[in-house]
């Protein structure tokens, strides 16, 4: 039977090659080869009915000695025999053929069962058997506890450092470091709060004077500079007047006060009939501009008989005091007329740091004549438009409210 092994087609054509005639002479090679393929032929076709004796060499070689057959114990005697391929061939065909009907039977079902078993199971790598692992894992095991117990006393000092906390940490976290860290946090948050209002009662007596000032006599005499201003003899206040402002917008108001303090520009000015209005803050923070963020922050000692000046164009106009109010921001009636025909109103925010409430002062005017003055040349109402009176820039927290949601 002609083999699909390179080795066993080698044999193969040795043992069928033709000999050559005397002298070199002979067939040519094309008959030569076509002699030897058609002797291949007849022994492929007078071996084609019987299982091939290489297949069976396998299987014999396969099976362990107790487990073959003495058709595998024939074929394996055969293959260490040493003789060359061509003559195992013909013995296991002459062995083959020599057997009755029962047994060939028997020999192909063994041909079939070896086939079944190698396509149904593919070769896999070896496993070792069971009794040979044993060694292996309780060696490996041993190595584990091994390992395991050199450790054990690092996890048992970890452990106890766990459970028993040293003397150091013990006092770190004793009640009197809690309650010192707890009053310092405490004094820091008091401290900012109060920093963020500067209110009247913690700023403003190092940025004004003496709150308690009395007996300041009138001015009289005396040129009067060509700034526009007010002064407030009683609070030793003396500072700028803005009249630009042409809006009612408190951003416009707002950006007017870090000048100094505002007239209302829907109020008259000085000389004229009609109540004149002027708005200034109380108190305000570093983070707002401006040097006059405390202007009227003592407003609130003026009392009736009290006297202020409004100085402007060259011209000191004196004031009054007649009537003292604390109002609502939306009781805006404050900007319109007052019950007398020339006269003037002092606004800032009440208390000082807060803008809850306005505190109002009143007064008319007792100096130039006020029956000289000429008429106002605004409508000395409150706009339709307005609804609050002006207050205090935003705060602190405002501004951090701010800052975050936008």
């Amino acid at each position: 039977m002609h083999s699909s092994e390179d080795g066993k087609d080698d044999q193969f054509d040795a043992y069928l090659r033709l000999p050559d005639s005397a002298g070199g002479s002979g067939r040519s090679k094309d008959d030569k080869q076509a002699a030897a393929d058609l002797i291949r032929k007849r022994i492929q076709d007078a071996y084609a009915d019987e299982p091939d004796a290489a297949q069976e060499i396998k299987e014999a070689k396969a099976e362990k000695p107790s487990h073959r057959s003495k058709h595998q114990q024939f074929i394996y005697e055969l293959t260490n025999s040493g003789r060359p391929l061509h003559e195992i061939q013909t013995a296991w065909h002459e062995y083959y053929a020599g057997l009755p009907d029962a047994q060939k039977h028997e020999v192909w079902r063994e041909f079939y069962s070896a086939h079944a078993a190698a396509a149904k199971h593919p070769a896999v790598a070896k496993k070792e058997p069971k009794d040979e692992l044993r060694p292996r894992l309780a060696k490996k095991v041993q190595s584990q506890i091994v390992r395991a117990k050199s450790i054990k006393p690092a996890l048992e000092k970890h452990a106890a450092a766990v459970r028993r906390p040293s003397k150091k940490n013990v006092s770190q976290a004793s009640p009197l470091h809690s309650l010192l860290f707890g009053l310092g946090v405490g004094s820091i948050v008091i401290l900012i709060f109060l920093f963020s209002f500067f209110n009247d009662r913690i700023i403003a007596p190092f940025i004004q004077p003496s709150r308690n000032a009395t007996d300041i006599p009138l001015i009289s005499g005396g040129a009067v500079g060509k700034e526009p201003e007010v002064i407030i003899p009683k609070i030793n206040a003396e500072v700028p007047v803005v009249y630009d402002v042409n809006t009612t917008a408190d951003e416009a108001i707002q950006i007017g006060l870090t000048e100094g303090v505002v007239h209302y520009p829907t109020s008259p000015e000085p000389g004229q009939n009609g109540n004149v209005v002027i708005v200034g803050h109380s108190s305000g923070n570093i983070f707002n501009m401006g040097n006059y963020k405390f202007a009227f922050s003592l407003l609130r000692e003026l009392d009736s008989g009290d006297t202020f000046f409004l100085q402007k164009d060259g011209k000191r106009y004196t004031y009054q005091v007649y009537k003292k109010q604390v109002v609502k921001p939306t009781d805006v009636a404050v900007l319109g007329p007052a019950d007398k025909p020339a006269t003037a109103t002092l606004i800032t925010c009440d208390p000082p740091g807060l803008s809850t409430n306005r505190l109002v002062v009143t007064a008319e005017q007792i100096s130039p004549d006020p029956s000289a003055n000429a008429p106002a040349s605004k409508e000395n109402i409150a706009p339709a438009t307005a609804t609050t009176i002006p207050g205090n820039s935003p705060s602190l927290w405002s501004r951090l409210v701010k800052w975050f949601t936008s």
